[in-house]
């Protein structure tokens, strides 16, 4: 398990476990990101990323992408 932050662009990877209080954790499954998710990334600029995660664009900073483990 590593953080979505080292991710390989274009690479599809399965979110394995979401870190964080309960809210950032329902902040990002109302966003799609949930346990079992397909997700990869688009783009990655400044540690910021832009991912494919349930056939939607999101933009995640690097704090919140560090919170996601694949």
């Amino acid at each position: 398990m590593m953080p979505l932050t080292f991710a390989t662009p274009n690479e599809e990877n399965i979110i394995r476990k979401i870190g964080g209080n309960n809210e950032v954790k329902q902040h990002l499954e109302d966003l799609g990101f949930v346990v079992g998710a397909r997700i990869r990334v688009v783009t990655q600029l400044g540690g910021n990323l832009i991912v494919n995660v349930k056939e939607s664009r999101v933009a995640l900073n690097k704090d919140m992408a560090a919170k996601i483990m694949i």
